[in-house]
């Protein structure tokens, strides 16, 4: 895949196989994983392995989540992007904006910022139709994110146990 979105303080762009020690030190942080069942990665492998799905992703549907890095610094931030989800919703597939950041970069509108590109790049660039999101209904930080950008909250459901909130945005481009 061969993609580089700019933002003013971002550069996102495909995750490759060099991503495995941030991404090994932001999924083994106990706190970032609260909202994603409780289950922080032990060992570099199931970094590897998480970054080897992406990469699947990008083969099979062409679009996947990307590596985000701050410009000034090149330092790895985390992720954000699209994804053809096809596991969390068993009752459809859709195209899923996500984001998950290394915990010393919460709090600074990288969130936000990435997942605004993504949104416009999915719509303008690939002319999604629509682009969904989902996150656990206690996590208030992510909630407030999807819906600053212009998410719209679409009802709740159930994954693993755990209660979800659901949104939605219609492509209004096309």
């Amino acid at each position: 895949m061969n993609i580089k979105i700019e933002t003013k303080r971002l550069i996102l762009r495909p995750v490759t196989i060099n991503d495995a020690q941030g991404f090994f030190e932001m999924d083994s942080n106990p706190k970032v994983h609260e909202f994603l069942g409780k289950n922080p990665v032990k060992s570099i492998e199931q970094s590897r392995s998480m970054i080897d799905d992406v990469l699947k992703q990008y083969e099979d549907f062409g679009i996947g989540r990307l590596a985000i890095e701050k410009k000034d610094t090149g330092e790895f931030v985390g992720w954000s992007g699209l994804k053809y989800e096809r596991v969390v919703r068993k009752e459809f597939n859709y195209y899923d904006l996500g984001y998950r950041l290394k915990e010393e970069f919460w709090g600074h509108g990288y969130a936000t910022e990435a997942a605004l590109a993504s949104l416009e790049y999915g719509f303008k660039d690939l002319k999604l139709e629509e682009i969904s999101a989902a996150a656990e209904k206690k996590h208030t930080a992510s909630n407030a994110i999807l819906k600053k950008i212009g998410l719209i909250p679409s009802g709740t459901f159930q994954f693993e146990g755990t209660t979800c909130n659901w949104y939605t945005l219609k492509n209004k481009f096309i």
